[in-house]
């Protein structure tokens, strides 16, 4: 805090000196790791303003005590592990608070090592490797589900909704889509379904003739395609629609987003998803839902997660009243809120938990189809 002495100068007189003080401004510096450029932008992008809808919707409860301001500092990583650890590092030498990230499981096992040596809580809204928190950082959160709840719970929606008996999976090699698939068939061997394939694609890929060529000779009842972004997987479900393969897709998280629908049309059109279920008729959803849509757009897959993990940060430093990592973590480790995308409350590991439903796209919308408590929605 700086103080000044200034002499009033009127009219040539000189009046009385007077003293007054100059509060510098405080900004409360927090990061977010995603792919901003590259076949990934569109969900690195939802990430980020899912954060920046967090902040502006906090900044307008109040804020945080002693802080003028809370600014986000985004580092697009491009889901390249090189270069997300090239990001934290620079997080680091801003001295962010915190940091919501990243989106590929392969980026944010190696920068959350990097920001952990340095004690930065990460919270990460997408990725889903078991990894990530199975590693036992101590400062590694993760607000979306997990490949080992995901894989089991599609695996009965296959068995018990959709009668499967033998199935194909494919992966595209990446840490996230190829552990997925791992897990897929692990619970398809213990559910007694037969797995008559498994084979992968390049990230980048154009042309799956090869592939679609090889899945339609199996004639398996089930695709399980496991891709990690929605561009590939709208061009898989177009090439498969026009080749005339008779299995039914189910694939993954990463294709819930409205992209998918757009690129693929008609091509989407009964292809199953699973995905973390959110109840959408809540006052958390419609806050968030209000905000982000005005400034966005649309809200795709990630959004909801990074806002519900920004909230979780800021809320845990106000309760703190300190961005030590020590008293923010026990801030967080106490939480138990309704947040936009669920009900928030970490395990020990860091783990906040997903109940995966599956989701049937019709006419050009996700329509919630079954979930495991339920079965089949009537």
């Amino acid at each position: 805090m700086r103080k000044r002495i200034v002499s009033i100068i009127v009219m040539g007189l000189i009046l009385v000196p007077f003293l007054f003080t100059a509060v510098s401004a405080k900004t409360l510096k927090i990061g977010s790791m995603s792919p901003l450029t590259g076949p990934y932008a569109a969900d690195g992008n939802d990430i980020k303003n899912g954060v920046l809808t967090a902040i502006e919707i906090f900044e307008e409860q109040g804020g945080i005590p002693g802080y003028d301001k809370i600014e986000l500092f985004a580092q697009d990583t491009a889901c390249d592990p090189k270069q997300a650890v090239a990001a934290a590092n620079k997080l680091i030498n801003l001295e962010v608070a915190g940091v919501i990230g990243a989106y590929c499981s392969s980026s944010t096992i190696p920068a959350s090592a990097t920001l952990d040596e340095e004690d930065i809580i990460m919270i990460t809204p997408a990725s889903t490797h078991q990894d990530v928190t199975d590693r036992g950082l101590a400062y590694m959160f993760r607000m979306c589900g997990r490949d080992d709840d995901q894989a089991p719970a599609a695996v009965k929606f296959m068995k018990e909704a959709l009668g499967t008996k033998t199935i194909f999976v494919v992966d595209d090699k990446t840490t996230y889509s190829q552990g997925l698939a791992d897990g897929v068939i692990k619970s398809c061997k213990a559910m007694g379904i037969d797995v008559v394939g498994r084979d992968h694609v390049n990230q980048g890929d154009k042309d799956f003739s090869a592939i679609l060529t090889m899945l339609k000779r199996e004639n398996a009842d089930v695709f399980y395609m496991s891709l990690q972004n929605h561009s590939s997987g709208s061009l898989m479900a177009i090439q498969a629609k026009r080749m005339g393969l008779k299995s039914t897709i189910v694939s993954q998280d990463a294709m819930f987003h409205p992209n998918f629908m757009k690129v693929a049309k008609d091509s989407a059109e009964g292809i199953y998803v699973t995905y973390g279920h959110t109840d959408r008729t809540t006052a958390s959803y419609k806050e968030y839902e209000k905000k982000f849509t005005a400034k966005y757009g649309e809200i795709g897959a990630y959004g909801t997660y990074a806002y519900d993990a920004a909230l979780v940060l800021l809320r845990a430093i106000k309760t703190a009243a300190s961005t030590d990592s020590k008293k923010v973590k026990a801030e967080i480790m106490k939480m138990e809120f309704d947040g936009a995308s669920k009900r928030i409350k970490f395990n020990k590991k860091g783990d906040s938990g997903s109940s995966y439903i599956a989701f049937i796209v019709k006419n050009g919308e996700y329509v919630p189809y079954w979930t495991p408590e339920q079965g089949v929605i009537k």
